[in-house]
């Protein structure tokens, strides 16, 4: 049996491990849409297949894995529940998730013709993890409140 520092040890490598799987999905699948947006016609459907092969192979399983390891360590460490910087950290984690989940609906309507929004519109918005995973590490490191 593992001892507890031990456990929370390998419990955060794991968390942080699929962090970055995550991110570097949230930093990808709107560059694939750029791509696809500005590819002539015959090479649509690949661009299709890998944003739907990374959403469901790669950041879903990663998203699910980053709140399962998430909680179990905060069940290791549930005084942290009264610090602020956790409170605004799962904030952002939970902007993080809808951004994630906008990105499905994205997806879905670039791979039924039903998209609205432009290249340059995925060029901005694909800013968004950025700044937020800055502000999550600065809450994470710094703690400051």
């Amino acid at each position: 049996m593992l001892k507890k520092n031990m456990l929370y040890d390998v419990m955060k490598a794991f968390h942080i491990i699929v962090v970055v799987t995550w991110f570097a999905g949230l930093f990808y699948l709107p560059r694939l849409f750029i791509y696809q947006l500005e590819a002539p016609e015959s090479a649509q459907a690949l661009f299709m297949k890998m944003q739907r092969k990374l959403m469901k192979i790669i950041m879903w399983p990663s998203l699910i894995l980053v709140w399962l390891f998430g909680m179990m360590l905060l069940a290791l460490n549930p005084s942290w529940f009264v610090m602020g910087w956790l409170h605004a950290k799962l904030l952002l984690v939970v902007i993080l998730t809808g951004y994630h989940i906008s990105l499905e609906v994205y997806r879905r309507r670039l791979a039924t013709g039903n998209n609205t929004r432009s290249a340059r519109f995925f060029r901005l918005y694909n800013e968004v993890p950025s700044v937020l995973l800055i502000l999550v590490v600065l809450l994470v490191v710094l703690k400051p409140f």
